[in-house]
């Protein structure tokens, strides 16, 4: 996707598999919004392949769009409808709706049915937004930022229901997220899109060793002393500890790398790349 003489995505090569939760991660301006805008259907690639569900977005027609689900980052609109006549009004869009009673019950919005959408807390209009996004029984489902605003409760019972969708009915879903947790938490795969690139793919797991990310080895030693190392092999270090030692060791603790360290590792060594200077003085300054 070029914008004038700009490229703004330049290597987004990837497959997503029916019924997979496939996270695209990536810092502000890496070219998420676009990604998704144009899989959508909602903007025109200036070159490139896409199919969606076996079509061209540029060509998909309402039936095609019929078996999408879109939760957008916010919207604004329908401010004067009341929540349960918006989303019996969807449903009759689709020939196989969700009953809106129980979907409201679902999201937590069944003591908001009678109130109007402008007096909804930001929370609220989030839940309501993941209602309209599955009241349809989308086959694909694009969440983008999905639980702003929720709390952890209502986090928790969101991923849920995104876990369910995907393992019990098939729903594959693309989700946008910069909660580093959820995306672990929720994601077959992961992708790390920087600069309108994809970086790298796969797993978590799979992403910590591409990134070359260090677990850490905390323990005390016998005169009392927090020790800590970071070492691309743990299970060798404690191997070798339990050794010198003779015995167990005190306050053992092996810290794995999480997504969001390799993640950080992954953006810091593309920065460092693209911008060697500003890296060299980051690091005279930490001197």
């Amino acid at each position: 996707m070029s914008y004038g003489s700009r490229d703004v995505l330049q290597g987004v090569d990837l497959d997503i598999h029916r019924g997979e939760i496939f996270a695209l991660l990536g810092p502000n301006g890496a070219g998420k919004t676009t990604t998704v805008e144009i899989l959508e259907g909602f903007r025109r690639r200036s070159s490139g392949e896409v199919r969606v569900l076996g079509t061209d977005p540029v060509r998909g027609d309402d039936a095609w769009r019929g078996r999408l689900g879109l939760v957008l980052q916010s919207w604004r609109d329908h401010a004067r409808w009341r929540v349960g006549e918006l989303l019996g009004h969807f449903a009759e869009y689709y020939p196989d709706p969700r009953d809106p009673v129980a979907l409201l019950e679902l999201v937590g919005l069944t003591g908001q049915a009678d109130q109007q959408v402008s007096r909804l807390s930001g929370g609220q209009r989030r839940r309501l937004d993941v209602a309209l996004g599955i009241v349809g029984r989308p086959e694909l489902l694009f969440l983008d930022e999905p639980t702003t605003g929720f709390d952890p409760e209502a986090r928790h019972d969101f991923h849920v229901l995104v876990e369910k969708l995907a393992r019990d009915e098939g729903v594959t879903v693309l989700l946008t997220t910069h909660d580093l947790i959820e995306a672990e938490r929720l994601a077959d795969r992961i992708a790390v899109l920087v600069d309108g690139r994809i970086r790298v793919c796969g797993s978590p797991a799979e992403l910590a060793r591409q990134a070359a990310a260090r677990a850490e080895v905390r323990w005390t030693d016998g005169d009392g002393t927090p020790r800590r190392e970071r070492t691309d092999d743990p299970s060798q270090l404690v191997w070798e500890l339990h050794r010198e030692a003779g015995g167990p060791i005190a306050d053992l603790e092996v810290r794995r790398p999480t997504l969001e360290d390799t993640y950080l590792h992954m953006v810091n060594a593309e920065n460092r790349h693209a911008h060697p200077a500003n890296a060299r003085n980051r690091e005279d300054e930490a001197a």
